[in-house]
């Protein structure tokens, strides 16, 4: 693990900084090379204990976040996270049987999760997908009113889109099913509206898009369905 009294705080970069809070060094060290591969400069922390004091010394663009760690639950990194360095993009990486947890991270303003065992291409798109989210993000939050009525008119026209979808094109529905929120790319969505949908979240669905026809429902059920299980 990196050493923070090495690290010189005064480096100029234009590499997106990137830290990884993962207790598995051997996926830890596999990340850290496909991303450095990518141009990305790159920090491993084993613990959750040491990710929040590398976060309190140090600027980072995102926050790689398993929250299964040795020393405390990693969800408190999360929030620490996103209360103290808001700039700071955060995506939590997960199992099947713990995305509910992923859910209730991105409502403390996580940005994305992925499931693992995730393939290469997954986290190179997640990342980049975060990254352009934080770039946007200033410019997002001084929208007025009027646009902001209007993105939330786009958003729910978009769910019906991908509800409806999944009814009528199976292999859609299938990577869906298997690659989460990074198979909605192509729509203007919110994490939080793409981590709705990947995890079959029908309650935010009913209070922010309203309420589904059975064909809409169709891939809801059949997620859930698969998480109970």
């Amino acid at each position: 693990m990196i050493d923070l009294k090495e690290r010189d705080k005064t480096k100029e970069t234009t590499k997106p900084h990137i830290l990884i809070m993962e207790d598995d060094l051997n996926v830890a060290k596999g990340l850290k090379m496909i991303l450095e591969e990518q141009g990305y400069d790159v920090e491993l922390q084993g613990t959750g204990l040491g990710a929040m004091d590398a976060i309190g010394k140090y600027d980072y663009d995102l926050l790689m976040a398993d929250l299964h760690l040795p020393d405390i639950d990693g969800m408190q990194v999360v929030k620490r996270t996103t209360e103290t360095k808001p700039d700071t993009g955060v995506i939590v990486m997960t199992g099947y049987a713990t995305s509910s947890l992923a859910v209730d991270a991105m409502k403390l303003g996580a940005h994305d999760f992925i499931s693992k065992p995730f393939t290469e291409e997954q986290i190179k798109t997640a990342i980049k997908d975060a990254l352009d989210f934080n770039a946007s993000k200033i410019n997002q939050e001084n929208l007025p009113l009027l646009d902001s009525q209007n993105n939330k008119s786009i958003e729910k026209r978009e769910v019906l889109n991908v509800l409806n979808r999944t009814s009528e094109d199976e292999s859609f529905w299938l990577h869906l099913m298997e690659e989460g929120t990074a198979a909605l790319t192509e729509y203007t969505l919110t994490s939080e509206a793409k981590s709705a949908i990947a995890s079959g979240d029908l309650q935010w669905i009913n209070e922010n898009v309203g309420e589904l026809t059975q064909k809409q429902l169709m891939f809801i059920y059949k997620r859930l369905e698969r998480e109970a299980w």
